[in-house]
């Protein structure tokens, strides 16, 4: 075999690898990326693996400083700077190669890692606006890094989509999971929306219910949802190969409405939808554009 086809070999491993990460942990999005174009695809789920990997560190790390070089590492591994070592790694050899071949701004999934450090704390951001940027960075920056793939590298046009999309997609996430976050002393709620409500982050920690908790959680879902409106009217204009990154959003009704119908009871259940479900909105999705 040559170094070539050792070389492609590996890679082709790595890609597998993250498509199973993909299908394992965000399978919303292993679903949508069954739509696109099946040579864009492991791209898509490299760069979801990556952001799988960056977003789990409060849960494997014991101390904060131990994720912040874990966050430096990825840093340091999409500058080029530890070459070796990220091409031992499944998920960042992937992730770089996808970088390459695309011409992926490595600025901005670096500020995805430097946006994560923000995880690793227990303090809730001070507005939304906070809350919002950290969803940008966090994950609109994904919606518009997946339709620079599917541009096959080109200007897609989507940063305002994709900044919408971004954060109705994270903040139904923050919602479904309050139930985890608050377990672990996290309040992924803005400081400012809860002192207008009456409530302290410690009330959210402490999983206390009440009028004034779900007076914000009501709040923060129809920023969900305004967000989710515009995301989806500007990527009605975009142009058709770039469409199936913003499927996952197809989703995100089937959440809300279960978000909506278990408000009396926010602190003790994980929203889940049905994979039938989620994949026939995805079908639908994917048929009307």
């Amino acid at each position: 075999m040559s170094a070539a086809d050792q070389v492609s070999r590996d890679f082709a491993t790595s890609y597998a690898y993250c498509e199973g990460l993909t299908r394992e942990h965000d399978r919303d999005r292993w679903l949508a990326g069954l739509f696109a174009p099946a040579p864009a695809r492991k791209h898509l789920y490299a760069l979801t693996a990556f952001s799988y990997e960056v977003s789990r560190l409060r849960d494997v790390v014991r101390e904060p400083l131990a994720g912040q070089m874990r966050l430096q590492w990825w840093r340091e591994a999409i500058g080029g700077e530890r070459s070796g070592e990220a091409l031992a790694n499944p998920v960042a050899a992937a992730l770089n190669d996808t970088i390459e071949r695309f011409g992926l701004p490595r600025r901005a999934l670096q500020a995805v890692c430097e946006a994560r450090t923000f995880d690793l704390y227990d303090d809730p951001p001070a507005t939304m606006r906070d809350l919002e940027g950290y969803c940008g960075e966090t994950c609109s920056a994904l919606f518009q890094l997946a339709a620079i793939v599917l541009s096959s590298g080109g200007n897609p046009g989507a940063a305002d989509a994709s900044g919408h999309a971004g954060i109705a997609y994270a903040l139904v996430g923050q919602l479904r999971a309050l139930a985890l976050t608050s377990a672990r002393g996290q309040a992924f709620i803005p400081a400012e929306l809860l002192a207008a409500h009456g409530v302290e982050p410690a009330d959210i920690v402490a999983r206390r219910d009440g009028a004034g908790a779900r007076a914000v959680l009501a709040e923060m879902r129809a920023h969900a949802r305004r967000h989710l409106a515009a995301a989806q009217s500007l990527s009605r204009d975009l142009p058709m190969q770039i469409k199936p990154a913003f499927l996952p959003l197809a989703v995100l009704p089937l959440y809300l409405k279960g978000l909506e119908r278990d408000k009396d009871s926010p602190f003790r259940v994980i929203v889940a939808v049905p994979q039938w479900r989620r994949q026939w909105a995805l079908w639908l999705a994917a048929r009307s554009a």
